[in-house]
């Protein structure tokens, strides 16, 4: 233990709380900014648009009509 004492190098609690805030702050930073970029993506790339609905109708069989689509697409906004 003298070797430290002497060298004039000690790992005290501030270093240790020094990178303890740094980290939280990290995560804090990192997990807001990763939130705004993903929310900005989905605006830009909906999970879910017209032209999908029709095919899933045409791959039903059936051939949708305009306000059917409308509706479908009212009931997913409403479901978000």
């Amino acid at each position: 233990m003298m070797f430290l004492a002497d060298s004039g190098f000690s790992f005290g609690w501030e270093s240790v709380l020094y990178i303890v805030i740094g980290l939280v702050a990290g995560l804090v930073i990192g997990f807001f900014v990763s939130r705004k970029l993903f929310q900005r993506e989905l605006k830009k790339n909906p999970p879910i648009n017209e032209k999908m609905i029709r095919a899933m109708f045409m791959s039903m069989g059936r051939k949708p009509s305009e306000a059917q689509i409308r509706q479908v697409m009212r009931s997913m906004n409403q479901s978000k």
